[in-house]
Formats: C-alpha cells, structure tokens, sequence
C-alpha cells in the first residue's frame, strides 16, 4: 500500500431533532394537555486511534463523513432517539487541523485515544416545556440547533522511538532489515525508501522498540529539494537519532560533506529536532581496510568536532549492530524512568 500522510476531510456532525407540538386526546380525558416530546441530540464526530492502521492512504476514497441526525420528538411525551457518534479510525500518531481556521484541534497518540472534532446538535424542546400557569395549551416548540461542520486536514507523524538519518544510500533501509522485521526494499540507487518503513526491535522477551526509516534526507530539502522536507516531520517524535554515514566511500572530505549537510537541514526545519540526542554510526564498515578504518574515522570525528556517542557497523555482515541495539534499549529505558 502506497503511504500517505497527509489527507483532507469534511466531517459534519449530526443535526439536533425538532421538539414535537402535541396535545394529548384519549377518550374519556377532556383537556389533556400539551405532551409533544423533545427531539434527540446529533450525533457527535470523533477521531480513533487505531494501532492497526499505519497510513492514511483510506482517506483518498472517501472525504465526507456525516453523524446520524437526532430524531424529532413524539406526541405522549416520547423523546426522539439520539443520533448515533460517528469515529474515524486513524493511525496512532495522526494530528488534525481544522483548515478554516489553522487550529490544532489535537492529535491522537495512544490506541483507542479518541478526540472530539464535530460536535453533535443540541435538540429541540416539545411543547409540553412551554406549559405554565398563564400558557396551558401552547403551541410554541423549538427546532434542534444543526451539528458542526469542519474541514479537516489529517497530518499524520511517524510514531517510533529511534530515527534512522542519513543522505541516500547511507545504509538505513539495510540497517532496518538486519534489527528487525522490516523489509524494505533495498537497491543501489537514490531515493530507494519512498515512504518511511517501522521496524519493531526485540531485545529479548520483555525489551522492544520502534525504529523508523526516513527516506534520504539530501542538501536543501527544507526548500524542497528531494523528499527529504516531506518526512522530516516524522522526526520530531522520535527519542533518539542514529545518524548513518557511508564510510565505504572513504575519502574524508565527502564523508563530512554529507554529515554537514545533513545536520544543515535540521537545523533549519526546525521543531527542535535537532535538540534530539543524535548518535553517529558509520555503516558499511566492511568495505574498509581494518588498518584504515580508524584513520579515516579519526579525521572526520576531528573535523566535524564530534563529542557525542560513535558506532561502527556493517548493516549487511551485522558487525557491531548487537551493542547498538542493546545501547539503544538501554538509553531508551532510561529516558522513560526519568519521565
């Protein structure tokens, strides 16, 4: 399924139902009485998260969405019945905006969190509400007040605890593969990750987390360049950054270009995701001579004046993934203990 991650709606909440005018006539009882009934309220519009949905690409087939309408109150003093609510099922992770006016409205994180966006018409009084001392047969009543009507823009961010950076071809989709059950499509040209790709990291038993896959970020894509600024975004809900650089191509110079470039572009998105911690992993390491591997690392940790956490890894052969993967589980335990 191809992803999306971002959609627009419409969504219209039901209308309240109308009071009921209504006098009562049985046999035998003169002068019933008013006895019309109150109409039901409309139903209310709410969005669901749902763990087992992971792109909004539903929302290409159908924009509009409509709650019930309350039904009309009755004579006997019968309430009409309810609108039924109406929930839209979104990926975890899924933020909503209402277009008119650019608001949040809010976003839906955990399974089953669900958000009102469309509130529901109150409903109309019969006219046995309008009896009083001086008015005993009225015949006022009101009509139910109509439901909310939103367009909405649906802006789903990757949910995941570990962000996978990296210019194209840097070995991200390769890495996903060997740490978890991702299977990404993997081939030797740019851009090979078209949309980002979940894995799911198991420790053991009882530790798990989620690593996201980002398509390549490349040099001006927060000007649009390439698809970098279009999952960016997803980001800047991950705990950690493992930054990947393609030491294979050995020559230092373009190995701390694309490390530059790279931290350019998120430094210039913005959303303080260049404040997330950020590891530095140099993949593809067993495509180097052993005796000038640390070399070559030496003068790019220098150059680009690094003083954060430093990994060598093979994507394809394993090397050096175990400690990662366990470092990682460490380091995640001990930012949500700290919460």
């Amino acid at each position: 399924m191809k992803f999306v991650d971002e959609a627009e709606i419409k969504v219209e909440a039901g209308n309240g139902g109308n009071g009921c005018v209504s006098f009562r006539r049985e046999k035998y009882i003169p002068k019933g009485g008013p006895d019309g009934g109150d109409g039901g309220d409309g139903g209310s519009v709410y969005v669901e998260a749902d763990p087992g949905l992971s792109t909004l690409a539903d929302f290409r087939f159908k924009r509009l969405y409509k709650a019930e309408r309350g039904s009309d109150g009755m004579g006997r003093n019968k309430t009409g019945k309810s609108g039924q609510d109406l929930y839209i099922q979104v990926p975890a992770g899924t933020i909503i905006f209402d277009v008119e006016t650019q608001e949040v409205l809010g976003d839906v994180t955990r399974a089953g969190q669900q958000l009102l966006v469309a509130k529901g018409g109150f409903h109309g009084l019969g006219n046995t509400r309008y009896k009083s001392s001086v008015n005993r047969s009225p015949r006022q009543f009101s009509k139910g007040s109509a439901g909310e009507i939103r367009n909405l823009k649906l802006e789903l961010k990757v949910l995941a605890d570990v962000g996978l950076l990296g210019l194209p071809n840097a070995g991200k989709s390769s890495f996903i593969r060997k740490i978890s059950a991702a299977r990404p499509k993997v081939a030797d040209y740019p851009f090979t990750t078209l949309y980002p790709n979940l894995g799911v990291v198991r420790v053991d038993d009882n530790k798990s987390f989620v690593v996201a896959d980002i398509p390549g970020i490349i040099e001006g894509a927060t000007e649009g360049a390439g698809l970098g600024l279009r999952f960016l975004k997803h980001l800047s809900r991950n705990r950690i950054l493992l930054h990947l650089l393609d030491i294979s191509l050995v020559d230092v110079k373009s190995i701390v270009s694309a490390f530059k470039a790279v931290t350019t572009e998120l430094k210039k998105y913005g959303d303080k995701v260049d404040k997330i911690p950020r590891w530095l992993v140099f993949n593809k390491i067993d495509l180097v001579d052993d005796k000038k591997l640390n070399q070559i690392l030496d003068k790019i940790i220098r150059q680009i004046g690094w003083q954060g956490k430093t990994y060598k890894i093979s994507a394809l052969t394993g090397q050096g993934t175990e400690k990662l993967v366990y470092d990682l589980s460490e380091e995640l335990a001990r930012q949500k203990n700290a919460e």
